[in-house]
């Protein structure tokens, strides 16, 4: 696979570069890292980041879909914000290893973090 190694653009990323990039809460508490991003098929647009959270190396740890709006880059931290605290997150919606993504989860999701769902019938 190529690499990329430099995008002009400012604000644009390539996915591998996302991938295990820090999460931090409003406090600057590290809540996680992000192992993974769902990106809808047909428009493109990046809809979630899969963060991994607790756990003691990578035993444990439960996958948490955030919705992509309610991330923030940080370019001091070098990682992205997100206005929840370890408790919030900790009654997220999440999975120990496998879910089926369906839109009545998506928009489980999507309500929890008060955001427009993308999920339709």
């Amino acid at each position: 696979m190529t690499e990329i190694t430099q995008i002009t653009s400012g604000s644009a990323i390539p996915a591998e570069k996302v991938i295990d990039t820090t999460v931090y809460n409003a406090a600057g508490d590290k809540l996680g890292s992000i192992e993974d991003i769902i990106i809808d098929k047909v428009s493109g647009r990046s809809l979630y980041a899969i963060m991994a959270f607790g756990g003691f190396l990578g035993l444990g740890h439960k996958h948490h879909p955030l919705p992509w709006s309610v991330l923030t880059y940080d370019k001091d931290k070098e990682g992205y914000v997100v206005n929840l605290d370890k408790a919030q997150l900790e009654n997220a919606p999440g999975y120990d290893d496998e879910v089926e993504w369906t839109p009545t989860y998506g928009r489980g999701v999507d309500s929890y973090y008060k955001v427009p769902t993308y999920w339709m019938e």
